[in-house]
C-alpha cells in the first residue's frame, strides 16, 4: 500500500495541493493512520511510510505527516477515530503570528498561520491559547467556511502545502471540539518528540535528489569520474547516517513504554537529518552544476522544497533546549555522552 500511494503521489501536478490530497486520499493510507500513527506494533513502517511519501512530493510529505500528526492527537486524548477510518485528510495547525489565536469568554479569537493543507484537509486540529497554556480545539471544514487563505502561502518551497492563514476571530467556541486540557499538547515525548516524522519526509527528499544525481551523472557518463563518485558517495552517506537516527528515534519514541527523555532522540535525529540534507545538496550542486536550476529540471523543485523544510521551526533553539535539558541531567548525559 505504501508503494501504491507513493506512485499515486508522485504522478499527481507537483504544484497542486488539491491534486496531491486526492492522490493521498485515494492511496488508502490516510485510514490505515487509524494504527499507524500511534504506538504502532512497527514503528518502521510509519516511518517507510512518510519517507515514501516525501520522497514523491515534500508537500504531500507534509500534509501526510500532519495527518499522522493530529491522528496521534485523537489517540491520545480519546477522540473517535471513525472519520480517520472513512479516509478523511487531518492536519494540525499551532504557528501564531501577531494575532495569535485564543480563547475569550466563548469566543475564538486571532489567527493560525502556517496552516498547511489550508485549502485541501477536511479536518483540523488547531492550538488556541487559554489560562496561557495552549489548548487543542478539533474543527470541520466547514465551519471554517471565508475564514481560509492559502493563497497568501507565497514562498519559493513547499508551496503545494498552501501553508496560508486561518482567520478564527468571532468563532463560536462551541463549535469546536476540544482534545484534553490546556498544556497537554505540550506533553513528551509526543510533542517535541514527534518531530522525527516531518524529518523522515525529508529523508525522502534526500533520497529522491540522490537517485536524480545518479542518473544524471550515468547519462553523462560521469559516473566513474573520481571527484564525481567521491560527491555521490557522499550522498548516499548522508541518506544512510539519516536513516538510520531516524530509525532509532522512530522505535524509541513510538514504544509505548517511551519516557520525556526519549524526545532527545527525534529532535537529535531531526537535527542530524538537517545537517545531513545541507551537505547533501551541496554535493549535489556540485554534481550537477548550473543545469540542475532550471526550473525544468527535475532536481530544481526537490532542492527548493527541502531548503525550505529544514529551517523549520527553529532548529537553533530546538537543538539548544535538548543539549540543555541533557546537559542538567545525569541520566541524560549517561545515555548521550557516557
Amino acid at each position: 500500500m505504501i508503494r501504491g500511494a507513493a506512485e499515486l503521489v508522485a504522478a499527481a501536478a507537483p504544484e497542486s495541493g488539491l491534486a496531491l490530497a486526492d492522490a493521498l486520499r485515494a492511496g488508502g493510507l490516510l485510514p490505515e493512520c487509524a494504527t499507524l500513527a500511534h504506538h504502532a506494533q512497527d514503528p518502521a513502517r510509519l516511518m517507510r511510510a512518510l519517507v515514501a511519501i516525501g520522497r514523491a512530493n515534500m508537500s504531500a510529505g507534509r500534509i501526510f505527516e500532519g495527518h499522522v500528526n493530529a491522528v496521534k492527537l485523537l489517540h491520545l486524548f480519546g477522540a473517535p477515530l471513525d472519520d480517520v477510518r472513512a479516509g478523511l485528510l487531518f492536519g494540525i495547525w499551532g504557528a501564531d503570528g501577531p494575532d495569535p489565536a485564543r480563547i475569550e469568554g466563548d469566543r475564538l479569537r486571532g489567527a493560525k498561520l502556517f496552516a498547511s493543507g489550508a485549502d485541501v484537509l477536511d479536518r483540523m486540529i488547531v492550538t488556541v491559547r487559554l489560562d496561557n497554556q495552549p489548548q487543542l480545539l478539533l474543527l470541520r471544514r466547514d465551519q471554517l467556511e471565508g475564514r481560509l487563505f492559502p493563497k497568501e502561502w507565497d514562498v519559493s518551497g513547499m508551496k503545494a502545502t498552501a501553508s496560508g492563514r486561518c482567520n478564527l476571530e468571532g468563532l463560536s467556541l462551541s463549535e469546536a471540539v476540544p482534545l484534553g486540557t490546556p498544556g497537554d499538547y505540550l506533553t513528551e515525548p509526543h510533542f517535541q518528540g514527534g518531530v522525527w516524522r516531518y524529518a523522515a519526509v525529508q529523508l525522502g527528499a534526500m533520497q529522491a535528489l540522490t537517485a536524480i544525481t545518479a542518473a544524471q551523472l550515468a547519462k553523462r557518463g560521469q559516473q566513474n569520474a573520481p571527484l564525481q563518485s567521491l560527491r555521490l558517495r557522499r550522498m548516499v552517506t548522508a541518506c544512510e547516517t539519516a536513516r538510520l537516527w531516524l530509525l532509532q528515534a522512530a522505535r524509541a519514541v513510538e514504544r509505548p513504554a517511551a519516557t520525556p527523555a526519549d524526545a532527545e532522540a527525534a529532535i537529535l535525529a531531526r537535527l542530524v537529518t538537517a545537517d545531513e540534507a545541507t551537505a547533501l545538496m551541496a554535493a549535489m550542486d556540485q554534481a550537477l552544476g548550473a543545469a540542475s536550476f532550471a526550473t525544468a529540471h527535475p532536481a530544481d523543485r526537490i532542492r527548493r522544497d527541502l531548503t525550505f523544510y529544514i529551517r523549520q521551526a527553529n532548529p537553533d533553539a530546538l537543538g539548544q533546549s535538548a543539549m540543555d535539558r541533557i546537559l542538567s541531567n545525569s541520566a541524560r548525559m549517561e545515555r548521550w555522552i557516557p
